[in-house]
């Protein structure tokens, strides 16, 4: 029997896939609510939800590229302590620069801190804004 999968199932078929699978188990599949049988009007069905899916992807990723010019503008800076031969004390935390950048309402995971800022001068760091969309700003450690 040909069923459409409502969502992802381990091992089986992911969310949108159209598979054959054996009449047993497509039934335990379509009562469990994680498939249904493959007919003219589910097939209709799942090209609208791909189209909506595909136009709210398109509207993400240009709202990320927007996103994306006005934060690469940003340059911030942190006031560090430091002792002998300049060594900061510490380092500036993945907190500390989404405090920073709050108007732009980023979660602290989007950020990517590959080494710790714990030097005086400028570091690049990374924001993960949507998919392959990634903004690079500029962080300045100071005395």
């Amino acid at each position: 029997m040909k069923i459409i999968f409502l969502k992802d199932v381990k091992n089986q078929g992911k969310k949108g896939e159209i598979k054959e699978v054996k009449d047993g188990y497509a039934k335990f599949l379509i009562k469990a609510g994680q498939a249904v049988q493959e007919t003219k009007g589910s097939l209709k069905h799942l090209e609208t939800e791909n189209e909506k899916r595909k136009q709210e992807d398109q509207k993400l990723t240009e709202e990320a590229q927007k996103l994306k010019k006005e934060i690469e503008k940003e340059k911030i800076s942190f006031t560090v302590k430091t002792g002998e031969q300049d060594k900061v004390f510490g380092s500036v935390s993945v907190k500390q620069i989404k405090e920073k950048l709050e108007k732009y309402k980023l979660d602290k995971k989007q950020i990517i801190l590959k080494t710790p800022l714990a030097s005086l001068g400028f570091h690049e760091v990374e924001i993960d804004l949507y998919k392959d969309i990634k903004a690079v700003i500029k962080v300045e450690l100071k005395k």
